[in-house]
């Protein structure tokens, strides 16, 4: 009776341990799906990882820091020869700044100085050189693909700022597009004004809120 007793209560383990394997798998499966449908308008490129880091409000700002694990990216990518040219296409005196992110990747941060005017989204002309050298990257280096976040200061209502912001980002990576960059590997989001880098209580604050940051990133 004790061996009966014994052998129904391991069947018993044996099944819930079951389960519970295949409840994980399923949420697995689910999460999974998830992301990649969260990382479709990336391209295959990108792949399900980089969905879902930039469509997560709450990690956003994590782009730049982790971007290159996410979405496999090549830790330690010569980018010399990139930050060159966007230099030399005049990156510095238009006040953008081009920088290695610890991650891998290489933020270009684009002030609303040479970007574009208030409430606007149409590209400024004297950014154009710098966007150009940027596609030229791009189409020469195949292994590389690009995510632009459109950002703007807390001035107007978060549904007009929200458009605004996804507009600017937009508007850069059409330029990319046009100039011979596919499209599958470029992103554009908008984050409104929720991710300030200044104080939107002064002017100067608000014009440093006012950017688009394009982050270049390469797969392995």
């Amino acid at each position: 009776m004790k061996t009966k007793a014994y052998s129904g209560r391991l069947a018993a383990c044996v099944i819930a341990a079951s389960l519970a394997v295949a409840g994980c798998a399923e949420m697995q499966q689910a999460s999974q799906g998830q992301r990649t449908a969260a990382g479709a308008g990336a391209g295959a490129l990108a792949g399900a990882g980089l969905g879902a880091l930039i469509g997560d409000s709450s990690r956003s700002a994590a782009v730049g820091a982790g971007i290159g694990a996410v979405v496999g990216g090549i830790a330690g990518y010569n980018w010399q020869g990139v930050k060159r040219d966007v230099r030399a296409s005049g990156a510095d005196s238009l006040g953008v700044d081009v920088v290695e992110m610890p991650d891998g990747s290489l933020k270009v941060n684009i002030p609303s100085t040479v970007s574009f005017d208030t409430g606007r989204y149409e590209l400024k002309p004297a950014l154009l050189p710098v966007l150009d050298s940027v596609s030229n990257a791009l189409v020469q280096h195949p292994e590389l693909s690009a995510v632009a976040l459109g950002h703007t200061d807390s001035t107007g209502s978060d549904s007009t700022n929200q458009t605004l912001s996804l507009n600017r980002a937009q508007a850069v990576t059409n330029y990319l597009s046009s100039q011979g960059v596919q499209s599958s590997r470029l992103l554009a989001q908008g984050r409104s004004s929720a991710e300030p880098v200044g104080d939107n209580s002064t002017q100067q604050g608000r014009a440093m809120n006012r950017r688009v940051e394009l982050f270049l990133y390469a797969s392995e």
